[in-house]
């Protein structure tokens, strides 16, 4: 059987608060108990001292004279103790009545030394105090008993209480630990509540933050951070389907509207060849654009498999820029490369390094006009590697800059408009960075140009570096 909380912290609270009781009146019966022998043994023993004296003060006038006083201290007493005194051969010098219903015969009572026993003496329950003295060369057993019934009966009636009302009491601070444990958990249902009437039609609606610091006020921020954090992913996804939509449906549409041109009338050779050219120019960049998608799509389902070895970085830098020399050439830009010569030790995947890198430079590329220069540095210490991409391009406006790496976002459409791309391959960069545990850092000043700086770390063994002397290789295209 499955109980809520409130049942479980009830029954838990019950359990430990009868297991309490239950320990504080048994210690409380068990004091009771000792304090009570404590009690009837001093006052048996005070008895018995009373005695002693008696018959040491009437001992020297002789027998008549000690049991004449013996007789007075027992009418004293009345029935609030009894003795018995009794000389060295047993016959007895002083007797109360209720020693004579006792049929059996006492110990025999240490010298110098106080015992106690507890006895029944005419129906009643006595504590008895035994000690066999010396006086003035005679030998005496003195027996003195105090009733233990008063004291049994306040302890009887300690018990009947115990009895009625320990059950009562646990039932009552069950009742009340019942009321405190909903109390305790009403916030619990109202988080409850509200977290249920969250859906990805108002993820925008945020729990109501209790006033007191505790635990539930902790967990409903970490709920608010939780809810903030799947609004925002789910707006991405949105936000990405719908781009991802928009931008494969313009390739698709110009494919069909090539290929329908194509097939509405009888062409030549050269026109069916052209036809066929456009379409497969649409397909590659379509082809592309669908690569993209499924790469962060598998980066964002941890799926993407990336194969870190010891990878030399100079190398990935030369191939990099080989390849962008390519295209600033083909756009009449000035390439300019500052690389270091010897190893750049770092752990990472070669392949996905010199995509982030190719990736940095073809977005300097298309967003720098023709007579405009791109350079590529790199340079390291001890434990990283700093590798820097600059442009005389459009720039990025400041409250762009924040954006440049989300997915789709181009800055400034109107500017950028005629640029081909998709808007990805920055997004692609970030994440092959942050999974190499390094970061990229744009600095930038609208109209003035942009510097991307990648940071990577270094092999830890890696050997020292001297840049002194770096290549430097200029390419500069016809400007006409």
């Amino acid at each position: 059987m499955k109980f809520t909380l409130r049942a479980r912290l009830t029954l838990l609270y019950f359990g430990v608060l009868a297991a309490s009781f239950f320990a504080f009146f048994w210690i409380c019966d068990f004091g009771f108990r000792r304090g009570i022998e404590t009690t009837v043994n001093d006052a048996s023993r005070s008895n018995l001292e009373i005695v002693q004296r008696v018959v040491k003060l009437s001992n020297a006038e002789g027998l008549p004279k000690t049991q004449k006083e013996l007789t007075e201290l027992s009418e004293l007493w009345a029935n609030n103790a009894i003795f018995e005194v009794a000389s060295a051969d047993g016959s007895w010098i002083f007797r109360s009545p209720r020693f004579l219903s006792r049929e059996e015969p006492l110990p025999t009572p240490t010298a110098d030394h106080v015992s106690f026993l507890t006895t029944n003496l005419d129906s009643q329950q006595y504590r008895i105090a035994q000690k066999s003295v010396r006086i003035d060369g005679n030998s005496f057993s003195i027996n003195a008993a105090v009733p233990t019934e008063p004291f049994d009966q306040a302890l009887d009636r300690f018990r009947l209480i115990e009895k009625r009302f320990l059950p009562l009491l646990v039932v009552l601070a069950s009742v009340l630990g019942y009321w405190l444990s909903g109390m305790a958990l009403a916030p619990v249902n109202r988080i409850i509540e509200s977290a249920e009437q969250i859906g990805l039609q108002n993820l925008s609606q945020r729990l109501e933050v209790p006033k007191a610091v505790d635990e539930l006020r902790r967990l409903t921020v970490t709920l608010n951070a939780m809810l903030e954090r799947i609004e925002s992913s789910v707006k991405r996804i949105r936000q990405f389907t719908a781009n991802a939509s928009h931008d494969l449906r313009t390739p698709v549409s110009l494919i069909r509207t090539h290929a329908e041109l194509a097939l509405r009338r009888t062409r030549s050779d050269a026109e069916y060849r052209e036809s066929l050219g456009r379409i497969l120019n649409v397909s590659e960049e379509t082809t592309q654009l669908i690569e993209r998608l499924l790469t962060l799509a598998r980066a964002d389902a941890g799926a993407a498999q990336l194969h870190f070895t010891k990878t030399d970085l100079s190398i990935g830098l030369e191939k990099a820029a080989r390849q962008a020399e390519v295209l600033a050439r083909s756009k009449g830009l000035s390439f300019r490369t500052e690389i270091c010569p010897a190893q750049l030790l770092v752990h990472g995947d070669a392949a996905a390094i010199e995509s982030l890198l190719l990736a940095i430079l073809d977005n300097a590329v298309k967003y720098t006009s023709t007579g405009g220069m791109v350079e590529l540095r790199c340079s390291a210490d001890e434990g990283a590697a700093l590798i820097e991409v600059k442009d005389t391009g459009i720039g990025i406006a400041e409250e762009d800059i924040p954006r440049v790496f989300d997915r789709f976002f181009r800055a400034d459409q109107s500017r950028s408009a005629e640029i081909k791309g998709s808007g990805l391959g920055l997004s692609i960069a970030q994440w092959i960075a942050e999974t190499h545990q390094g970061r990229i850092e744009v600095e930038s000043k609208l109209g003035l140009g942009s510097i991307f700086r990648i940071t990577l770390p270094r092999l830890a063994k890696a050997p020292a570096r001297s840049f002194q002397g770096q290549q430097s290789r200029d390419s500069e295209a016809a400007l006409t």
